[in-house]
C-alpha cells in the first residue's frame, strides 16, 4: 500500500488548502532536524516535504486522490496496468519527489531559521515551545497580533503560503561601480563586459556560494558621463534578502586631446603671440581621426574659440547628428625679447 501523505500531515483526505498549509507548518516545526534530535527526525522531515509539494499542488492532488501513491508515481491506476486513456489512469504523467525538503521549509518560511525569529525571548518563547502539538498555538504568549502572532511579524506578513515570506524580505540598496569610457567609445558605441562576483544561495536554500558573472554593458552613441546602467538584483544573495541592483555609472576617461562639453569637444590649440596678433590657421585633429582647420584674421582675444560643425560627438537622442568641436585658443608667449625686438614692438604696438 503506498504512503497515505494525509495521514503524514494528520489531516483528513478533502483538507482545504489552508488546512494543509497549517498542517505542514505544524509538521515541519515539530520534525525539523535542527531542533528534533530524536532518531528518524530527518526522514520524517523529508517525508512531510513530500506530502506538502503533494498535496499543495493541485494537479498532483488530484492524480494522487484518485489513484494513491502508485498511480501518482506512474503506475497507473490500481489494476489498471497504467493505461493512458480516459478512465484508465493518469497516463503519462510520473511524479518522483526530489526537491530539497530544507529549500522548501525555507521557501514556505521566508528563511532558513524561524526558529529565531518566532521563539527567541523577545516573543516570550522557548525552545520547550517546539514540544506542544501545534508550536504557533504558543506566539499568542509573546504578544496579541494577527492570529496571536506578535505585532511585529503580523503587520508585514500578507498571508503564510509556499509562495510568501513571514518575515517581508527587503531589497539591500543598489552596488554601484564607475565605468570608464572613452571618448571614442562614446562616439562609437561599444559593449563592455564586466565581471563580478557575488553571493549566490544553493539549491538547499541556507548555505551560499561565491560566484563570478559577466555583465554586458551596452553603451550606445553619445551616452553622457553619469549615465546610469542597472542590472536588476545581481547582487549577493541571502536566504533573508532581495538582492541588491548592481548599477554602472558612467565616467570620461582622461583624453590626451579632448574635454567633453555636452555633445561637443574641447580642443586646445597653442599659438604663438605672433599669430595670436597677425592671424593664422590651426590644423586641428578629430576623434574620429581626420583632421579639420580653423581660421582667423582677427586678433586673438583671452577666452576665444572657433567652431568645427559636427565634428563632435552624437546627441543621444539623435545618434545621426553630432555636437561640435570647438577650438580653444591658447597663446604661448616668448620667454625672451632681444632689445630690437622690444623696441620694434614698442614702436608698433600701442600704450592702450
Amino acid at each position: 500500500m503506498g504512503k497515505d501523505y494525509y495521514d503524514i500531515l494528520g489531516i483528513n483526505k478533502g483538507a482545504s488548502e489552508d488546512d494543509i498549509k497549517k498542517a505542514y507548518r505544524k509538521q515541519a516545526l515539530r520534525f525539523h532536524p535542527d531542533k528534533n534530535k530524536s532518531p528518524g527526525a530527518e526522514d520524517k522531515f523529508k517525508e512531510i516535504a513530500e506530502a506538502y509539494d503533494v498535496l499543495s499542488d493541485p494537479q498532483k492532488k488530484d492524480i494522487y486522490d484518485r489513484y494513491g501513491e502508485e498511480g501518482l508515481k506512474g503506475g497507473g491506476a490500481p489494476g489498471g496496468g497504467g493505461g493512458g486513456g480516459v478512465g484508465g489512469g493518469p497516463g503519462a504523467f510520473s511524479y518522483t519527489f526530489q526537491g530539497d525538503p530544507h529549500a522548501i521549509f525555507a521557501e514556505f518560511f521566508g528563511g532558513r531559521n524561524p526558529f529565531e525569529q518566532f521563539f527567541g525571548a523577545r516573543n516570550g518563547c522557548t525552545d520547550e515551545d517546539m514540544d506542544t502539538d501545534d508550536p504557533f498555538a504558543r506566539f499568542g504568549r509573546g504578544g496579541s497580533g494577527m492570529g496571536g502572532f506578535p505585532r511585529s511579524f503580523s503587520s508585514g506578513m500578507g498571508g503564510m503560503g509556499p509562495h510568501s515570506s513571514v518575515v517581508k524580505k527587503h531589497q539591500d540598496p543598489p552596488v554601484i561601480h564607475d565605468l570608464l569610457v572613452t571618448l571614442e567609445e562614446v562616439l562609437l558605441g561599444c559593449t563592455k563586459k564586466m565581471k563580478i562576483s557575488r553571493k549566490r544561495l544553493n539549491p538547499d536554500g541556507r548555505t551560499l556560494r561565491t560566484e563570478d558573472k559577466i555583465l554586458e554593458v551596452q553603451i550606445k552613441k553619445g551616452w553622457k558621463e553619469g549615465t546610469k546602467i542597472t542590472f536588476p538584483k545581481e547582487g549577493d544573495q541571502t536566504p533573508t534578502n532581495i538582492p541588491a541592483d548592481v548599477v554602472f555609472v558612467l565616467k570620461d576617461k582622461t583624453h590626451p586631446l579632448f574635454k567633453r562639453d555636452g555633445s561637443d569637444i574641447l580642443y586646445t590649440a597653442k599659438i604663438s603671440l605672433r599669430d595670436a596678433l597677425c592671424g593664422c590657421t590651426v590644423n586641428a585633429p578629430t576623434l574620429d581621426g581626420k583632421t579639420v582647420t580653423a581660421s582667423t584674421t582677427d586678433i586673438v582675444q583671452p577666452g576665444m574659440r572657433r567652431r568645427v560643425s559636427g565634428e563632435g560627438l552624437p546627441y543621444h537622442k539623435r545618434p545621426n547628428r553630432r555636437g561640435d568641436l570647438i577650438v580653444e585658443y591658447e597663446v604661448k608667449f616668448p620667454e625672451r625679447l632681444s632689445q630690437s625686438a622690444r623696441d620694434t614692438i614698442a614702436q608698433v604696438l600701442p600704450r592702450s
